[in-house]
Parts: C-alpha cells; structure tokens; sequence
C-alpha cells in the first residue's frame, strides 16, 4: 500500500494496526544487534505504512535493558510506546501511539490486583483525537490466554469494563491476538471439524474448544461473542460487505502449527459502533518470514472519525448472524465519501 495514503483514499486518514510479532522477533545477536526479524517487523513492514496506533502482542523482550528495545521501536516509528509489566505468559502486550494524533497519553488498567486476572496484561490507554480533546477514548492491545478456555472467557469479562464506558460517551478501540475464533457466520473460513484426522494436537484441542452437549469439541468463540453482543463490531467484518479479503486468516500458517486445523482469522480489531462507521478498508498484512502472525491494518476515514467520537450519528445496530444488511445502518446520508457503503 502506497505510503500518500491521502491520494489513495481521497481524505485523511487515521490507520490502526495490530502485530503479534512472534517473540518480538527473537533475541539480540551475539553482538548485541537486533533481530533481523524485529528490523524487518519494524522498519519494513510498520514504518513504511506510518500508522497512528500499533496494538503489538508478544513484546517478549522489550522491557529488557531500560526498555531498549522499546525506545528503539519508538524512534523507528515516530511514536509513543507504552508497555505494562510482564505477566505469567512472559510476552508482554505494548502500544504505540502518533503523538500528532493523539498527544496525550494516561496508563489505565496499571495495578497489580487488575493485571492479576490476565495471563498476559493488556495495555490500556485512554487519549483523545487531536481535533476532538473533550472525549476519551480508551484503546486496548490485549493478548488472550492461548491456553484455557475458562481463562479466556475471564479476561474476555474484563474487557467488558472497558466497552461499559460507552454509556458515558468514551469511545472505544481494542484487537489483538484473541487466541479463539470468530463466530462462524460470514466467514470465508468454516470452523475446524475437531474429530478430522489432520487434527493431530491433542493439547491445542483442549486449548481451542468446549465440550458440546453430546460430548463433541466445539470451537471456543466466547471472546468474539460477547464483544459483539456488548455492541462493539469487527472492523474487518464491516470492511468484508465490500472487501471479503478483510476475512483473510491471520494465524495458522506456519510450520508450528501444523496438525491444528489450518489458518484462522484470530487476530481481529474491534471498535465501538460510532468509530466503525469511519471504516474506510481493512487489510491483512503478509508478516510471512517475520513473524506466525500476519498483522490487521483498519483504515480510518479521520473526519469521519471526529464526527463518531462527536457521536453526531447514531450508533450502529447490534451485529447479528444475518451480517450487515440494510436495515443495521443508521444515517447513511452523514456517510463520509470514501466509506465502505452501507
């Protein structure tokens, strides 16, 4: 994607990415050096696309050394990187927001009782849009037990505080590494069928899935199931009623994961039903050589946006398994040009 992504979408814009970068990319060298896949993630793939927000999971060593690596990523991208302390996963979550977009920064979710609920702590952030410094906005870069079910069901509560917030005009923006599926309707993926003989991970099968009521494997879908009927939406379902490229998988593809069913769209963005209206397009991102995870880029419509942190159009409606059909949009004449159409 050209870097004048003004001339590409007409408008300005604000772009959001979320980047499990496996163990961030590995260990220094023997001299000292970065990673060849840390530079990559970073300088190749990040800075050329000169995000406004970078949800990053698997910050494995980025607290290490002063935070060395950390500052480095914030000089190689122009921003702001805020990392909580390590959890019992021992691959912290960061966030790295534009200071020209957002230029103040407040740490929430910071004591030791919160973070205890989370095998890897996510970082939450509350900030406000430039052009609109009388609503917060609170955004999340969480990483989801990859472990337990019962576990992510847990941190999924948590998450709720923040998306309660709504009610008192704080918008809200959250995605990572979710670690289960997306429900199974309107996705260019079916669901993994469990009893499959090319299922060969017996661990990941108790990672992945519940028990049914005539004792099968379901897939866990718990995470996407409550966000959705809290009333936030997926930004690449949105995007998908004209770009089902969207829907791409995200994990599942590298050699690691082989015998566990094949690519699945497990890392996925959400955002609150006045800011996915903003939705201009949603990209999944080739890491393939950098990382086991291809990152999600959200395209933002920015004057589209300041008029949903405004909330100067109603929400949109509860998503449901039908997908966004025309009776779920609201206001299509305060639409911004350029938008995904209703």
């Amino acid at each position: 994607m050209p870097v004048r992504a003004r001339e590409k979408y007409r408008e300005p814009i604000v772009r959001v990415i979320s980047l499990n970068l496996e163990r961030d990319g590995g260990k220094d060298t023997a001299d000292g050096a970065f990673p060849q896949r840390w530079l990559d993630a970073h300088e190749g793939i990040l800075a050329p696309r000169r995000p406004d927000i970078v949800l990053r999971q698997a910050a494995t060593y980025s607290h290490l050394d002063g935070e060395r690596r950390l500052r480095a990523a914030e000089d190689a991208l122009g921003m702001k990187g805020i990392l909580p302390p390590n959890g019992s996963g021992r691959n912290p979550t960061a966030m790295f927001l534009r200071p020209e977009t957002f230029p103040s920064t407040e740490i929430l979710y910071d004591s030791d009782a919160q973070r205890a609920w989370w095998r890897t702590p996510p970082t939450v952030v509350k900030t406000q849009l430039a052009e609109v410094p009388d609503v917060d906005w609170v955004m999340v870069s969480w990483h989801a037990a990859f472990n337990s079910p019962r576990g992510r069901e847990r941190e999924t509560e948590e998450l709720t505080t923040f998306v309660d917030k709504m009610k008192a005009g704080t918008a809200f923006l959250g995605g990572g590494d979710c670690n289960e599926f997306p429900l199974e309707p309107g996705e260019k993926v079916p669901h993994i069928d469990w009893t499959s003989q090319q299922i060969t991970d017996p661990v990941h099968v108790r990672h992945r899935t519940n028990t049914g009521p005539d004792g099968s494997r379901v897939s866990c879908t718990y995470l996407d199931d409550t966000l959705l009927g809290c009333g936030l939406h997926d930004a690449a379902r949105y995007a998908a009623r004209v770009n089902t490229e969207a829907l791409n998988p995200t994990a599942g593809h590298a050699p690691g994961a082989a015998g566990q069913g094949g690519p699945r769209r497990i890392d996925r963005i959400y955002l609150d039903p006045w800011i996915v209206q903003a939705v201009l397009d949603v990209n999944v991102l080739d890491t393939t050589g950098v990382s086991d995870h291809h990152g999600v880029e959200v395209i933002l419509s920015r004057r589209k946006l300041a008029e949903a942190l405004r909330r100067n159009f109603l929400p949109l409606a509860l998503w449901t398994p039908a997908g966004y059909g025309s009776h779920h949009i609201h206001h299509r004449n305060t639409r911004s040009e350029g938008t995904v159409p209703a």
